[in-house]
């Protein structure tokens, strides 16, 4: 892994954590799903515009308009539109630790529905992973984190994890930008009618502050996040890209912490590392052995065993 991945892995990570601190500040001052709509929507505008400049085709194969229907309504609709509504009662950094969960799921439920073999270190990752989620939520319980809202944020990281077993494997496409792009308008069209329904009168405190995070979550976790996602997966590969998810735990607490003042004690601290650690045992355990060096140079790319997909 050069220097070059490794400052676009941070910058991802970076990115994806701070997400949650935004978007605490916008579900707070406007409706949820009327939010997302409207993101959705505007990132899905300028996605086609820049898949267009560069030089993508909006003529998809069936693999990648299963792939963008899938993670459309999944990850969009419904992992985050549950997080988005659970924001309104718990905070950024509560949240941030649930999605964290993703990398550690996905290896769960890779070895109990789908028989995947996991090392050793993998299963150690998962128990870290577990406790350290364990000791922050239960410290959280106890000072009055919703239960409602912890709940809606643990279904939606589970979405997100069928969704991206479901279409592991898929590979890569010369068509990125375009299928995130379609992915957002995916979501935006499943979110609408719920929106109007539910939120059809509930009312806007508008402010530059809700301006500015609004503008920040299309632009940088919506699109720039998921650009130098692809970017990464394509450089280095899907495992090794995913190691990165180690760090979303301890931006996340340290993000809401920073520009939130949310709670930050010695229980978060020590929890975040604890996951942290378990997420990259998990990853690192996934890396694939050392090949041998072939006497011939190969232009075949190797496969990725995921889908290129990020989880924000």
């Amino acid at each position: 892994m050069d220097f070059k991945a490794i400052l676009m892995g941070l910058a991802f990570a970076i990115m994806w954590s701070s997400a949650f601190t935004t978007t605490r500040i916008i579900v707070t001052a406007a409706p949820p799903l009327t939010a997302l709509v409207i993101r959705f929507s505007l990132s899905a505008i300028a996605g086609i515009a820049i898949a267009r400049a560069m030089g993508q085709s909006w003529r998809l194969s069936k693999a990648e308009w299963r792939v963008l229907i899938v993670f459309g309504i999944m990850q969009n609709a419904l992992y985050l539109g549950l997080n988005w509504i659970a924001m309104r009662t718990i905070e950024a950094s509560a949240a941030a630790i649930i999605a964290s969960m993703m990398p550690l799921l996905v290896a769960f439920f890779g070895w109990v529905w789908l028989g995947e073999r996991l090392r050793p270190a993998a299963i150690a990752g998962l128990a870290m992973g577990v406790a350290g989620v364990a000791l922050i939520m239960g410290v959280r319980l106890q000072h009055g984190l919703d239960p409602v809202g912890t709940l809606l944020c643990i279904i939606a990281v589970i979405a997100l994890t069928v969704a991206t077993l479901v279409v592991r494997g898929t590979g890569r496409s010369r068509n990125m930008m375009m299928i995130v792009a379609f992915q957002m308008a995916v979501g935006a069209i499943t979110l609408l009618p719920f929106a109007a329904i539910l939120e059809i009168r509930q009312p806007i405190d508008w402010s530059w502050r809700l301006v500015i995070a609004f503008v920040y979550t299309v632009a940088a976790p919506g699109l720039a996040a998921t650009f130098i996602w692809f970017l990464l997966v394509n450089r280095i590969g899907a495992v090794r890209a995913a190691t990165f998810h180690f760090l979303s735990p301890i931006f996340g607490v340290t993000i809401a912490a920073l520009l939130l003042g949310e709670r930050f004690g010695w229980s978060d601290v020590i929890g975040a590392s604890i996951v942290a650690a378990g997420i990259l045992l998990v990853q690192l355990a996934r890396l694939p052995s050392a090949a041998p060096v072939s006497a011939l140079p190969s232009d075949e790319p190797n496969p990725d065993p995921d889908s290129g997909q990020p989880s924000r």
